[in-house]
């Protein structure tokens, strides 16, 4: 069973708001529905005999990605709504939830999405080594594509680039340097970080509303110059939490689950909380996630995806009246578009 999380009711956005939120204004078209019930349905149905046949899991998944990606992007929003517990209910689900990453993000143990126990088994990390050696057979197949595929990649790729933003930014000025992570999870991108190793970062802030992911930042940075804080996105905007001022700000993976207008109100009051001369980071999941009707349906994650020009419609609408400047651009295999403002003064 889920444990009780409340999320902050008021910022974030759950699977069926996201869905909500990113409807496109005109109806479907007559006969839509029907033409996508039978698309899913022969493809979930291709997928089960292939199990039962013995294909090898990786094809399985591909091809399975790749027509659920057509889906969502072919067909309206309303009737994309309609196939996504269908295709949730269907027995095929049997299968691919012996997954330990897609069962994990299915059955949401934490109570919401994206936690941070999720991110371990996209990074490999040693503390679910049990749970995925004592998978399936298949199951431990099934991981073995979904933790590489393009968002899983991106993910890692996203840890990697925090890391070495925290550390050209710390080298500027060795020791005095102060940053906030938001929505930190369990902060990995913090052993990849050579600043925090030698001691050249005066305080690294951990923000997170999860009570587990605050309990393990701060057991595993123990004697660092790492503070983990309980706090979410209504608490900071709400003027509860007094952090103080940080050369480096970002949210790595909150932006995902927040409407336009906090997603706004959330980055001018990160610029606030900016030295002159400090950067505020964000990142969100792109339209170009290839992998993402697989997400909505058998993993239940569903996002809100932002192209580079939405991201830059974010930051200039926050900077307006300000003296910054505005940065946007994509990862390697373009599923997450990031964005950086830098307060002059």
């Amino acid at each position: 069973m889920a444990r009780s999380l409340v999320l902050d009711g008021e910022s974030l956005v759950a699977p069926g708001e996201i869905r909500r939120a990113a409807r496109r204004f005109a109806a479907p078209k007559p006969g839509e529905l029907v033409v996508a019930k039978a698309e899913l349905a022969l493809s979930l149905d291709v997928s089960m005999r292939q199990f039962k046949s013995g294909v090898e899991p990786g094809v399985i998944i591909e091809r399975l990605t790749d027509a659920l990606h057509q889906l969502r992007r072919r067909f309206h929003a309303d009737v994309w709504d309609v196939i996504v517990p269908i295709a949730q209910s269907h027995p095929v689900a049997h299968y691919l939830h012996q997954d330990p990453l897609t069962r994990w993000s299915f059955e949401k143990p934490r109570g919401y999405s994206g936690d941070a126990r999720l991110l371990d088994f996209i990074y490999g990390r040693p503390e679910i080594e049990d749970v995925v050696a004592s998978s399936s057979h298949l199951g431990r197949s099934i991981y073995a594509y979904t933790r590489n595929a393009s968002s899983s990649v991106a993910v890692r790729e996203r840890r990697d680039i925090l890391a070495r933003r925290v550390d050209q930014i710390a080298s500027v000025q060795p020791g005095s340097t102060e940053i906030l992570a938001i929505a930190s999870g369990h902060l990995r991108e913090g052993p990849l970080s050579r600043a925090l190793g030698t001691g050249s970062i005066k305080r690294w802030v951990a923000l997170d509303q999860d009570p587990m992911s605050v309990g393990t930042v701060a057991r595993d940075f123990a004697g660092t110059s790492v503070e983990a804080v309980n706090g979410s996105v209504k608490s900071l905007l709400g003027g509860r939490q007094a952090l103080g001022m940080f050369d480096f700000v970002y949210a790595a993976g909150l932006y995902d689950y927040l409407p336009d207008a906090v997603a706004v109100k959330l980055t001018r009051k990160c610029l606030g909380m900016l030295k002159p001369g400090g950067t505020f980071l964000f990142a969100n999941f792109s339209p170009e996630t290839d992998v993402d009707g697989y997400m909505e349906t058998f993993m239940n994650w569903a996002l809100l995806l932002r192209s580079e020009r939405e991201m830059g419609a974010i930051a200039h609408e926050s900077v307006r009246g300000t003296d910054a400047e505005v940065s946007v651009w994509s990862g390697s295999n373009r599923s997450i578009v990031y964005c950086e403002i830098e307060r002059k003064s």
